[in-house]
C-alpha cells in the first residue's frame, strides 16, 4: 500500500530530506520511501519513480510531502515519529549555529552590512531571482543552485560582468576563497597557485594533488560548467584570470575545464598568453605537444598539478613527467573477463576516466548518454552525479547507495574484470565513503570468487590530510580491505588499463616561444580586488552546513533561512518581484 502525508507550511532544504528519505527507507517494514517539498518538479519525480498520489496534488512548495510504501498501516505513525525526532534533532543544532540566522534579505544585509558574497543553494527554479537579487546588493554569486535556464545564466553573468563582479555557477560545487572552503572542497595548505576552473572535482583533484606535493593555494575560482560554452563565452573564467594576475600573493595561474567551445577556449589562452605570470592549462581530452612561453599545457589533472607546483617552486618544467606506477599487482582472469567499468561520484575524473581508456583500448569519440561517458566493447564509465541518477537523490559523493547498486550490476556482468571508483573526501562529502562502499565491494568480490572468478577494485582517492575524513585513514581502509589505491585518478586508470595487458605512453611536449603578445595592464574592479584580498563575508542563502565551514575557517555568515516567496505560488511571485 501506498500511504502519503502532507505537512503543511513545514520548509526544508533538499539535502536534508534526501537523507532522511534514506533513513526512513533502510526502516524495517518500509518497503519505499520518499520526503520532498511539494514542488511542480518534486511531483514529476514522485510521478515517474511511482510514488504519486492524487492528493499531492494541493500540495505547495511550503509543504513537505511524505509517502511510504508498505504492507504494514501501523508503520506509518512510526515513520512520523521518526522524522519528527530527526527534524527536531536538526532544530536543536541549528539552535547551536555560531551565526545570525534571518528570513529577508533586507535583514541579511542588516546583519552583514559589509557582506561581499552570496552562496546560493536553493532549489534551481529559484536560484536565478536569488542571484539577481545579491547583484543587486554589490555581492558576488556563488550559485551552488542546478537545473537554471541558460539564458538566465547569461544575463546574470553579464549583468555581473557590468557590475564589476563574479557569478560563480550555477551548478559550481567547489571553491576555496582566501583558504575558506566553499560548498564541496578540501582543506588545501595556503600558498601561491590561484585555480579557475569550469570543473568542480577537476579542481578538487588538482588542488589536492597540489597540497600533497607541497603547494599550496591561493584561490580557486569555480566558475560552473557552462562558463566555456559558445553561449556564455567564458565570462567568469575571464574576469577571475585578470583578478589572479593582479592579486599580488598568487603567482602561479592555473584554468581547468571539460572541452570547450573552440573560439572561447581560444580567447581564453589568448588572455593567459598576455598574463605577466606563468600559467598552467588544461582542457580535458586535449593531448598538447608543446607549452607556448609562459602557458604550460597539460594532458591530465595530476600533470597539471605537478607542472603548477615546480612553477610555484621556480623549478624546471619537464618535458615529460614520471607517470610510472611501479608493480603492477598480478592478475588472473577467465578469458569472458575483458572489460573495465568506471563508476564515479566526480564528473571532470569521469571524464578523464573515459579519455584515458578510450586511448588506451582504441575506443573511439566519448559519448554523452544518460550519464555514460564511455560505452563500447563491455566498457563502461558514468557519471552517477549525472541529473540523471540525483533527482529526488542525494549526489553520491553525499550518499553511496546509487553506486552500491552500479556495484553489484557491474559485478554480474561476466564480462567484468576491474571496477574503477574515485573516493572524493572534503567537506560536504560522506563522513567516511571507503567504510560506505567496503561492504559491497567485500561481497561482491566473494560472490565472483564462488564463481571461480577473480574481481579487482582500483580506488583514486580525491582529498588531503588536513579533510573531515583523513585521507591516510581512508586510503588505508581500502588497502586493508584489498582495494588497489592510486594516487590519483590519472594513475588508478592506468593501473587498470596495465592491469589488462596495455600501457599508455606520454608525448613529450617541446618548448616553444610565446606567440608574439605582450603582458597586458588589465583594470579589475575594486569589487573583485577586494573579494580576492579578504576573507569573504558570505550571506548564506539554503544549505546550513555550508555556513558551518565558512564561520569555522574564519569568514563571517549570515543565514538567510529561504523560503519559496508567497508560497511558491508562480504567478504571484512574478507580481510580487515586479512591485518590488
Amino acid at each position: 500500500m501506498l500511504y502519503s502525508i502532507i505537512q503543511e507550511n513545514s520548509y526544508q532544504d533538499s539535502v536534508n530530506l534526501m537523507l532522511l528519505t534514506n533513513k526512513i527507507s533502510a526502516m524495517a517494514g518500509v518497503d519505499q520511501a520518499s520526503i520532498m517539498m511539494g514542488t511542480p518538479a518534486n511531483k514529476e519525480i514522485f510521478q515517474n519513480t511511482g510514488m504519486y498520489k492524487d492528493e499531492l496534488e494541493a500540495a505547495g512548495p511550503n509543504d513537505m510531502c511524505i509517502v511510504i510504501r508498505t504492507d504494514h498501516e501501523g508503520k506509518v505513525a512510526e515513520v512520523l515519529a521518526t522524522i519528527e525526532e530527526e527534524l527536531k534533532n536538526q532544530a536543536v543544532s541549528s539552535s547551536k549555529q555560531a551565526f545570525e540566522s534571518v528570513r529577508t534579505w533586507d535583514k541579511a544585509m542588516q546583519a552583514l552590512p559589509n557582506a561581499n558574497l552570496a552562496l546560493i543553494s536553493v532549489p534551481g527554479q529559484y536560484a536565478a531571482e536569488e542571484a539577481d537579487k545579491a547583484l543587486d546588493q554589490g555581492l558576488h554569486a556563488f550559485i551552488f543552485s542546478d537545473n537554471m535556464d541558460l539564458q538566465d545564466e547569461l544575463r546574470l553573468k553579464q549583468k555581473a560582468r557590468d557590475k564589476g563582479l563574479l557569478v560563480m555557477g550555477p551548478d559550481c560545487g567547489t571553491g576555496i576563497i582566501s583558504n575558506i572552503p566553499i560548498a564541496f572542497a578540501n582543506i588545501i595548505q595556503e600558498g601561491n597557485i590561484g585555480v579557475v576552473g569550469a570543473s568542480g572535482t577537476g579542481i578538487q583533484e588538482v588542488t589536492s594533488l597540489i597540497d600533497r606535493l607541497g603547494g599550496g593555494i591561493s584561490h580557486a575560482i569555480g566558475t560552473g560548467g557552462r562558463d566555456l560554452s559558445d553561449t556564455i563565452g567564458a565570462i567568469t573564467m575571464l574576469s577571475a584570470i585578470q583578478g589572479l594576475e593582479k592579486h599580488k600573493e598568487t603567482e602561479v595561474i592555473v584554468v581547468i575545464s571539460k572541452p570547450p567551445a573552440r573560439e572561447v577556449r581560444n580567447q581564453v589562452v589568448q588572455l593567459l598568453q598576455r598574463l605577466s605570470k606563468p600559467a598552467v592549462a588544461i582542457f580535458v581530452g586535449e593531448e598538447p605537444t608543446a607549452h607556448e612561453g609562459n602557458v604550460y599545457y597539460a594532458s591530465t589533472l595530476e600533470e597539471t598539478a605537478m607542472i603548477a607546483v615546480d612553477l610555484s617552486k621556480d623549478r624546471v618544467i619537464l618535458t615529460n613527467y614520471n607517470m610510472s606506477n611501479g608493480k603492477i599487482p598480478k592478475v588472473a582472469f577467465k578469458p569472458e573477463q575483458t572489460s573495465i567499468k568506471g563508476l564515479y561520484s566526480g564528473g571532470t575524473l569521469a571524464y578523464e576516466a573515459a579519455v584515458l581508456l578510450s586511448k588506451g583500448l582504441n575506443l573511439g569519440p566519448l559519448i554523452h548518454d544518460d550519464g555514460y561517458l564511455l560505452r563500447a566493447n563491455g566498457h563502461e564509465v558514468i557519471d552517477l552525479g549525472d541529473d540523471k541518477y540525483t533527482q529526488g537523490k542525494p549526489h553520491p559523493m553525499i550518499d553511496p547507495e546509487t553506486r552500491i547498486q552500479y556495484i553489484k550490476q557491474a559485478a554480474r556482468d561476466d564480462s567484468t574484470a576491474i571496477i574503477l571508483l574515485d573516493i572524493v573526501l572534503g567537506y560536504g562529502s560522506h563522513e567516511d565513503m571507503a567504510g560506505a562502499l567496503l561492504p559491497v565491494m567485500e561481497s561482491t568480490r566473494s560472490e565472483a570468487m564462488a564463481r571461480g572468478k577473480n574481481l579487482y577494485f582500483v580506488a583514486a582517492v580525491c582529498g588531503t590530510a588536513q579533510d573531515p575524513q583523513n585521507y591516510q585513514e581512508q586510503k588505508s581502509k581500502l588497502e586493508q580491505a584489498g582495494v588497489i589505491v592510486k594516487d590519483s585518478n590519472n594513475r588508478a586508470v592506468r593501473t587498470a588499463l596495465a592491469m589488462m595487458g596495455i600501457r599508455l605512453q606520454d608525448n613529450h611536449k617541446a618548448s616553444l616561444p610565446a606567440a608574439g603578445t605582450k603582458p597586458a595592464p588589465f583594470q579589475v574592479s575594486e569589487a573583485i580586488a577586494e573579494l580576492l584580498s579578504s576573507k569573504p563575508r558570505v550571506v548564506n542563502i539554503g544549505l546550513k552546513k555550508f555556513a558551518n565551514t565558512i564561520n569555522s575557517y574564519g569568514g563571517q555568515t549570515v543565514q538567510y533561512d529561504w523560503r519559496p516567496i508567497a508560497g511558491g505560488n508562480e504567478r504571484m511571485r512574478k507580481i510580487l518581484s515586479l512591485l518590488k
